[in-house]
């Protein structure tokens, strides 16, 4: 059987060679101007989302490369009521080998570890002993996540705490409320806050894009929120009615390089919530490749956040191994 690595590229096909680390966003003055010079066409964004699952029909050994890049492009998270300190555990050890090593000893590849393990602020601790000497970083959900409906003050005292306890990254929630007022200084505002209470942490701004209503105010959010300072674009908590989807995903990637064209700024993108299968992935990863180029293929641009995504990925790399599919329950997510 061919081997697999993750740096093979073929006609466009399979992810990139390493990219140098792009400089950090420090964000730019608020330009109101800019903010409500934006314009989004639906039908034509829905159409081009239609046609990115079958622009590119990855399969075989292209297609196993490409979902090791998902599994190392992934926050593996959990966000429940019933997270223990046992279970945040486990899923740090999930991380540290999120393929079994059989398969990725078939497949000719020596290790691979995901982007990132998110948790709440209470496991942060956990998770960042846990992950020691791994490299992998520990995110942490902050600003009153979910619904970002707690005090300000509150807000800023959760994001050093989380610093403290070990969190390399922050993914911090808008108040939504801001958006849908089109109260665009007031965001600015609250998310330069936010970015100056991070630090030297890296923040993801979750805009809840279920909750903003159309694509011009997600496209006005994510513009607000990448001049503020943010290092990533998320579109959801995952706890929304409506998540990640792709016409969602297309306005902020656009918005992303507008942002880059003006400012000389690479910003990430994290697409969290519903996405959940294999082939899922592969269809972000198209539209990362499609619209922002090769170095939105790895980590230090691309995240996904996700739960229960792994386990579907693992399950597919080892039908590209044996030939046949095997019983979900052979690959618990963590």
């Amino acid at each position: 059987m061919a081997h697999v690595s993750t740096n093979e590229q073929k006609n466009g096909r399979a992810a990139p060679a390493p990219a140098a680390h792009a400089e950090r966003n420090p964000g730019c003055a608020f330009d109101r101007g800019w903010v409500d010079e934006i314009r989004i066409n639906r039908s034509a964004v829905e159409r081009r989302a239609a046609t990115l699952p079958g622009r590119r029909t990855v399969k075989q050994h292209w297609q196993a490369a490409w979902l090791l890049r998902a599994v190392e492009c992934m926050d593996l998270t959990t966000l429940a009521g019933d997270d223990t300190p046992g279970t945040v555990r486990r899923l740090c050890g999930k991380a540290r080998q999120p393929v079994r090593a059989d398969i990725l000893e078939a497949l000719g590849v020596p290790h691979v570890r995901v982007g990132a393990v998110c948790v709440y602020h209470a496991f942060v601790a956990t998770a960042a002993d846990a992950l020691r000497g791994s490299g992998i970083p520990v995110a942490a959900v902050s600003t009153g996540f979910p619904a970002g409906q707690t005090p300000f003050d509150l807000k800023l005292r959760e994001i050093a705490a989380s610093v403290a306890d070990g969190a390399a990254e922050i993914d911090i929630v808008i108040s939504r409320q801001h958006a849908l007022n089109g109260d665009w200084q007031a965001l600015y505002d609250e998310v330069r806050a936010f970015r100056a209470a991070c630090g030297d942490a890296h923040m993801k701004t979750i805009l809840a894009t279920g909750e903003l209503g159309t694509l011009r105010t997600v496209a006005q959010a994510s513009v607000v929120c990448m001049m503020a300072g943010a290092d990533f674009i998320k579109t959801s908590t995952g706890k929304e009615t409506a998540n990640a989807t792709l016409p969602v995903s297309l306005v902020m990637a656009r918005a992303i390089r507008e942002y880059g064209e003006r400012t000389g700024y690479k910003i990430g993108f994290k697409p969290a919530g519903g996405i959940r299968t294999a082939k899922q992935s592969l269809d972000w990863l198209t539209l990362m490749k499609e619209e922002l180029g090769d170095e939105w293929l790895r980590p230090e641009l691309f995240r996904i956040g996700a739960s229960s995504l792994l386990g579907d990925i693992e399950r597919q790399l080892e039908h590209f191994v044996t030939g046949q599919y095997s019983a979900s329950f052979r690959h618990p997510m963590a």
